[in-house]
C-alpha cells in the first residue's frame, strides 16, 4: 500500500509531540519537593522522594498493560483515556494540603503518582507504537521525535509550576517573560491538572495505525533482515526468553537510574551546593533567587533531554544502536562521577545536561531497539516490559539520593507566610556524593555490557541493530 493512500504520516508526529509535552510533565517533581516541605516540616527526604519513585514506577507499569490494550483497541482511546486518568489525578492531588501530614502524603502518593503515574503510561506508549509503525525507514529518528516531547515538557512546565506556587514572572533560561499570580503549591496540582487532561486529549485524536502491509513510498527493506530466514515479530513471551532482552533490561535500568536521580532531584541538589556555602541565614531574596535557579536547571534538563532523543536517534539510524548506546553509557558515566564537583552554576549545568542529554538518547533508542530486536507486530507490549527498567531505575534513583543523601547542615532561610509575616524554616543541605558515585559506575558498567549484547539466533533485525545501514 503506498502513502499516497493514506493520512499523512507526519500528523501523527504532531500528535505525539503534543501528548508527550505534557506527559513530560512528570519530570518537574524536584519544583515541588521544598515548598512541601516547608509545608510539612515532619516530611523527611525519604518522605518527599516517595512520591517521585511510586509515579515512575506506575508510569512504568501501565506502559506494559497500556501497550496491551492498545495492541488491541488502537492507540487514540487509549491515550485519551490517560489524558482524563491523569488531568484527574493531579486535580484530586490539590486537596492533599487539607489532611495532616501522614495521610496527605497517601493521598498525594495515590493521585499525583498512582492515577497520575497510569495516566501516564496509558498515553506514553501510544504515540511510540504508532510512530514506530508508520516510520519503519526512519526507526531512530522517528522514535526520538515521538519522546521529545516528554523531555521538553518540564522545560515549559517547570517555570510555570515555580511561578505559580510562589507568585512573580514565568521564567524561561531565568529571563522574566510576564507575571504569573500566586496560588499555592496544591493549587498547582490543579491548574496543571486541567492543562494536561485538555493538551493529552486533544493529541490523541491524531493517534492512527496505519493499514496492514503499509510502507511509506519509495523505502525498500533492508535485505539483510529479508536474507536471514527467521521469526520477524515475537511474542513477549518469546521476547522475555531471550538473552538479550535480560541484558538490554540491564544497561536501560542502569541509563535510567543515572538519569532519573538527577532529573528528580536537580533543584535539591543545585540548593544544597549553594547554602553549604552562603552565609545563614539565608535572605528571602536569596533563597528565591536560588530556587528559581534551581528551577531554570529542571528546564535546561529538559532541553538537552528532549534534544538527546532527537540527536542520538538519528545517530543511530546510521553509527547503529550498539555503538550510540555505548557512547552514551560513557558520557553519561563520566558526568555522574564529576558532577559533584562542579559547584559552579554553568559546570553544573553543563554536567547535568550531560546526563539529561544521554538518558534522552536512551529513551529514543530502548523503543527502535525493541522494535529492531523483536519486531513491531507486539511493539507495544514488548516496549512495555523493557521500559519496566525505566520503572525500576525510577525508583531506585531517587532513592539512592535520597537514602544515601548524608545531612551536612540545617539552614535556616526565610521566608513570608501566608499572613504576610517572616518567618524562619530550615532547609538540609546534602551530600550527595555516594549516590553519584554509585549511578556513574553502573552506567560505564553498563557500556561494556553493551558491547557484548548478541542477538538471539533467530532475530531477523540483529544486522539491523548493529548497523543499520539505508
Amino acid at each position: 500500500m503506498t502513502e499516497g493512500k493514506v493520512m499523512n504520516r507526519w500528523w501523527v508526529v504532531v500528535g505525539a509531540l503534543v501528548i508527550q509535552i505534557s506527559l513530560g510533565a512528570v519530570y518537574i517533581w524536584s519544583v515541588f519537593q521544598t515548598p512541601l516541605r516547608a509545608y510539612f516540616p515532619e516530611w523527611t527526604e525519604g518522605h518527599v522522594t516517595l512520591p517521585a519513585q511510586i509515579v515512575l514506577a506506575a508510569f512504568a507499569l501501565a506502559v506494559i498493560f497500556g501497550g496491551r490494550i492498545q495492541d488491541r483497541l488502537g492507540p487514540r482511546k487509549v491515550a485519551t483515556a490517560g489524558g482524563l486518568i491523569l488531568g484527574g489525578g493531579l486535580i484530586l492531588a490539590r486537596f492533599a494540603g487539607a489532611f495532616e501530614p501522614t495521610a496527605a502524603l497517601v493521598w498525594l502518593i495515590f493521585t499525583f503518582s498512582i492515577l497520575g503515574g497510569i495516566g501516564i503510561g496509558a498515553a506514553y506508549v501510544c504515540p511510540i507504537a504508532t510512530c514506530v509503525k508508520w516510520f519503519p525507514d526512519k526507526r531512530g529518528l522517528i522514535t526520538g521525535l515521538a519522546v521529545a516531547g516528554f523531555g521538553a515538557g518540564a522545560f515549559f512546565f517547570a517555570p510555570l509550576a515555580r511561578a505559580l506556587i510562589s507568585g512573580g514572572a514565568y521564567r524561561l533560561f531565568n529571563v522574566p517573560l510576564f507575571n504569573v499570580p500566586q496560588v499555592g503549591v496544591f493549587n498547582t496540582f490543579m491548574t496543571l491538572g486541567f492543562i494536561f487532561l485538555a493538551a493529552v486529549v486533544i493529541g490523541a485524536q491524531f493517534l492512527r495505525n496505519p493499514p496492514a502491509g503499509y510502507v511509506p513510498v519509495g523505502w525498500v527493506p533492508p535485505e539483510t533482515a529479508k536474507a536471514v530466514p527467521a521469526k520477524a515479530d515475537y511474542t513477549p513471551t518469546e521476547m522475555l526468553k531471550t538473552p538479550a532482552f535480560w541484558l538490554l533490561w540491564i544497561t536501560y535500568f542502569a541509563g535510567c537510574t543515572a538519569g532519573l536521580q538527577v532529573i528528580m532531584k536537580a533543584s535539591p541538589i543545585w540548593q544544597s551546593f549553594v547554602f553549604a556555602a552562603e552565609p545563614t541565614p539565608i535572605a528571602e531574596q536569596t533563597f528565591i533567587d536560588v530556587a528559581a535557579a534551581g528551577a531554570a536547571a529542571v528546564a535546561i534538563l529538559a532541553i538537552f533531554n528532549s534534544l538527546g532523543r532527537i540527536l542520538w536517534g538519528k545517530i543511530s539510524d546510521s553509527l547503529g544502536r550498539k555503538s550510540t548506546l555505548v557512547i552514551m553509557f560513557v558520557l553519561c558515566g563520566a558526568a555522574m562521577l564529576l558532577l559533584d564537583w562542579m559547584r559552579i552554576y554553568p559546570l553544573y549545568l553543563l554536567m547535568i545536561s550531560l546526563v539529561a542529554l544521554s538518558f534522552g538518547g536512551f529513551l529514543a533508542l530502548y523503543p527502535a531497539v525493541t522494535a529492531d530486536f523483536f519486531g513491531t507486530k507486539h511493539i507495544g507490549v514488548n516496549y512495555g516490559w523493557m521500559f519496566s527498567a525505566y520503572g525500576a531505575g525510577g525508583i531506585f534513583g531517587p532513592f539512592l539520593a535520597a537514602r544515601l543523601m548524608r545531612v551536612v547542615d540545617n539552614v535556616p532561610y526565610e521566608v513570608v507566610d501566608a499572613q504576610g509575616r517572616m518567618a524562619e524554616k530550615f532547609f538540609e543541605v546534602g551530600d550527595y556524593r555516594p549516590a553519584f558515585l554509585i549511578a556513574g559506575i553502573a552506567c560505564l558498567v553498563a557500556a561494556v555490557i553493551t558491547t557484548q549484547v548478541k542477538p538471539h539466533k533467530t532475530e531477523p533485525l540483529a544486522q539491523e541493530t548493529e548497523g543499520n545501514q539505508k
